[in-house]
């Protein structure tokens, strides 16, 4: 798999990269944005890590010019600006996901992951079932059963299991819940997500003899069968 790492900040480029190759990811790095937009044109990679912030053209420019070029490989937005409308303005100018600095190497990893199974993901969107382990989730009905036990969902716990369920074995962190079910209409330190939960794993998890929901320490939560 091939990463475009565009970052002007040689110290943070050179950290990036390094743990990417460590993953067993091959790594171009630029540090100005018309040369991320030029690889872009004229490279085929597996998706695209830019800065918001650099020397020639800025992230958002470079996106909007890619994405009006038809390029349609996964891109990541990484910047320090953290005001929900920066982060708003990062996705509508088309791309993906939106990260702000700093972030543990973990969550970049997870986000990448989800980008790269993007395809696989819009074909799931097409079926009305998600299924894991013995837990499946009718899109359609908006029905939960647990091993043919129907389980009684409120809205935002459906939707909060409908996105843990479209990444079986993903760790979700918790900002990336916000964006999915909330919208960012709490602040990232609000306990909400641990809240909604809990109130999951009471439906989900705890009438029965097999945890499907993680949490998965200083990272997020993930739901998967017995390994």
């Amino acid at each position: 798999m091939k990463v475009l790492l565009a970052d002007d900040d040689p110290g943070i480029a050179d950290l990036l990269s390094r743990n990417l190759r460590e993953c067993g990811w091959s790594v171009d790095v630029v540090e100005d944005g018309r040369d991320a937009l030029h690889y872009l044109l004229d490279n085929a990679c597996d998706v695209a890590i830019i800065d918001r912030q650099m020397p020639g053209l800025d992230g958002v420019s470079v996106v909007e010019a890619a994405r009006a070029a038809r390029v349609g490989v996964p891109i990541l937005l990484l910047t320090v600006m953290s005001d929900i409308r920066d982060r708003v303005v990062g996705l509508k100018c088309g791309a993906d996901d939106y990260l702000v600095k700093p972030f543990h190497f973990l969550e970049l990893e997870a986000r990448i992951q989800i980008l790269l199974k993007r395809g696989q993901l819009n074909e799931v969107k097409q079926s009305t079932q998600l299924k894991v382990f013995d837990l499946s989730l009718n899109l359609l009905t908006r029905k939960a059963e647990r091993g043919g036990v129907k389980v009684e969902l409120k809205a935002k716990e459906f939707s909060l299991l409908e996105v843990l369920m479209r990444n079986p074995g993903h760790v979700i962190t918790k900002t990336m819940l916000l964006e999915q079910v909330w919208d960012f209409a709490f602040a990232p330190s609000s306990t909400v997500v641990e809240t909604h939960i809990s109130r999951l794993r009471a439906k989900v998890d705890r009438p029965f003899d097999v945890a499907l929901i993680h949490t998965i320490r200083d990272a997020g939560y993930s739901i998967h069968g017995p390994e």
